[in-house]
């Protein structure tokens, strides 16, 4: 088995599912990028910067299941193409609270990966991600995340 690793910055929205209480889909795009950290007397900086490359899709729903937790279960798509595609789903639950920015949550989940498409057939693995969600449905969501391929 080969490891693969990922790191993105998916930015897009969450939108309430029509007739569906407690529901919301979310849906956002990430570019190819590097992350790059680095360590010094001063602590850490951090920066994602966009490389050559095709962004990647994310489609999930999420369920609501408590006052800070959630569920969810969902699609990454990577290339334009398409065909190189994980599904995945919440180990235990998801955590969502307000954050100390106002008008801001900040949460975070562990997804496993159920099934994969193209470069990911057979995969298993963990992503987690680091998210924040605004008053108006933007969401900007750090995923890192640990792929055992064939």
């Amino acid at each position: 088995m080969k490891q693969l690793i990922y790191s993105m910055r998916f930015i897009g929205r969450a939108t309430p599912v029509a007739g569906s209480n407690g529901v919301m889909k979310a849906t956002t795009r990430a570019p190819s990028c590097r992350l790059t950290t680095v360590a010094g007397a001063n602590g850490i900086e951090g920066s994602f910067d966009n490389v050559a490359g095709e962004a990647s899709r994310f489609e999930s729903e999420v369920t609501i299941t408590g006052e800070t937790s959630f569920r969810e279960a969902g699609t990454i798509s990577f290339g334009e193409r398409g065909g190189h595609d994980l599904t995945f789903s919440t180990v235990g639950q998801g955590y969502l609270a307000d954050s100390v920015q106002a008008g801001l949550k900040h949460g975070t989940v562990t997804w496993r990966v159920d099934s994969g498409a193209g470069q990911f057939a057979g995969a298993s693995g963990l992503i987690t991600s680091n998210f924040t969600i605004s008053e108006a449905g933007e969401v900007t969501d750090h995923h890192f995340g640990l792929i055992f391929v064939k």
